[in-house]
């Protein structure tokens, strides 16, 4: 079984390539594919989507489906990224369609953006519900889902544990480009339709990220 993660863009490319992070990230994969683990990673757009965006915006009006698609091929350059720092190991083809055959039995697949209407989170629950895996490993920047806007309230309350029904009440009912949640509307209501948890991990700890990829204790939000 594998293995689906979605990889924050801003891990990936913040205001440079993150060597620092990659560096660390490669060994980090390895260790588990020496013991035998398959893994599907879906690279997000991060930082550097929402600057394309928001310079595009600036220039002119630019429709939703246009500011998508910037940003789907923000995450196909990303994913071509980690692939090329996987060239050895990972499948040869980035995945940027859910129906496209896959050839072989690869353990390790490197994913993107698919189409407009929602972030690389859908791409990730979809290929789940593909391979048969039953969450999504959301490695990112959140350490957590909060009842509210931690970065504008201070007294904002992690929740470790909690329903797709009460993590919906909590974020957008529709999806916009550049729309920032540990996961996004589309995902979320497609997540909780086809029963696939969603676990949600802040990236850079990556003994906290070991934790959670082999289901022991970790620090994080769990959503079912």
């Amino acid at each position: 079984m594998y293995t689906v993660i979605t990889l924050g863009g801003s891990l990936i490319v913040k205001d440079e390539v993150r060597t620092d992070f990659l560096k660390k990230f490669r060994p980090f994969i390895l260790r588990f594919l020496k013991k035998g683990r398959k893994f599907v990673i879906v690279a997000g757009g991060g930082k550097i989507c929402r600057k394309y965006q928001q310079a595009a915006a600036q220039i002119s009006r630019i429709p939703s489906d246009d500011m998508d698609w910037l940003g789907i091929h923000v995450t196909r350059l990303n994913a071509q990224l980690l692939r090329t720092v996987f060239l050895k190991e990972a499948y040869p083809e980035i995945i940027e369609s859910l129906l496209k055959p896959i050839r072989g039995k690869p353990k390790l697949i490197f994913a993107a953006g698919v189409r407009a209407g929602n972030s690389t989170d859908y791409v990730a629950v979809m290929l789940a519900r593909r391979f048969k895996a039953n969450r999504v490993i959301v490695a990112g920047t959140y350490d957590a889902v909060y009842d509210k806007d931690f970065e504008k309230y201070p007294n904002a309350k992690r929740l470790l544990k909690l329903s797709w029904k009460t993590y919906r009440s909590l974020i957008e009912k529709k999806w916009r480009p550049g729309y920032r949640a540990p996961m996004d509307p589309v995902a979320a209501l497609a997540a909780q339709k086809f029963g696939i948890r969603a676990d949600i991990i802040k990236a850079e700890n990556l003994k906290n990220f070991s934790h959670c990829i082999e289901e022991k204790s970790f620090r994080g939000s769990v959503i079912y």
